[in-house]
């Protein structure tokens, strides 16, 4: 600590009362943004490989090689192809091609709805409140998942990374929802199960909900709305 903080100190009685002003009120929640992988579909990249492979050193390089690789990130960017991917992900492992296609399929067919996360969307939007999606997936695989499932009907609008060429947490990528959908950051809650996602949204504005269970983000959503009314 310096020494000039301690310095002519103020007598006791000279020092100003500290102000007491109310918090700002919360603006009203008009809009509700959902993350899509391990929010409203299941994400368990372990699980996929577990099941995929038997052999615990193909299962660590495959987590390597493919899940935790940079690639990864450039086909949720939309800047690496499904089908360049698995040729890389094959060369990197020793692997057929053929292999790795099996393995982006078998990722496609674990992404399946959780129901309880599909409740809040239609409770929301029996309140009126609307929904839109935001998430970082390769435009194959979310092709795939709006073949196969309703649910979509209940969003007002969804962004994708792959078929923008942005990624979260870029900030550009929230900049761009809301620009396309002409959303207030502070009258809308951004829910994510992804740390560095949700920092970025909240400094933008957003109020956040990190998600770790449909439970436990329906309970803080409803704070949020309350607080908010």
């Amino acid at each position: 600590m310096q020494e000039s903080s301690f310095v002519n100190p103020a007598p006791v009685s000279s020092l100003a009362a500290p102000s007491r002003e109310p918090p700002p009120r919360r603006r009203p929640v008009k809009n509700v943004i959902f993350d899509f992988g391990g929010v409203l579909v299941e994400w368990q990249p372990q699980r996929i490989v577990d099941r995929f492979y038997s052999d615990p050193a193909l299962r660590q390089r495959v987590r390597d090689a493919v899940f935790q690789h940079p690639d990864w990130i450039e086909m949720d960017r939309g800047t690496l192809e499904e089908q360049d991917a698995a040729v890389r992900f094959a060369d990197r492992m020793d692997r057929p091609v053929s292999e790795m296609i099996e393995l982006l399929q078998q990722v496609k067919e674990s992404l399946l709805p959780i129901a309880e996360t599909i409740a809040i969307l239609r409770d929301l939007e029996r309140r009126g409140i609307p929904v839109y999606g935001l998430s970082n997936m390769a435009a194959t695989t979310f092709a795939y998942l709006r073949e196969r499932h309703d649910h979509w009907s209940l969003f007002k609008g969804i962004v994708i990374s792959a078929e923008i060429k942005m990624i979260k947490p870029e900030a550009r990528i929230f900049e761009h929802i809301c620009a396309t959908y002409a959303l207030d950051p502070h009258e809308t809650v951004f829910i994510d199960d992804n740390l560095p996602n949700i920092e970025s949204a909240k400094r933008l504005g957003f109020s956040t909900i990190l998600f770790s269970s449909p439970g436990q983000c329906a309970a803080e959503l409803e704070g949020l709305l309350a607080q908010a009314a």
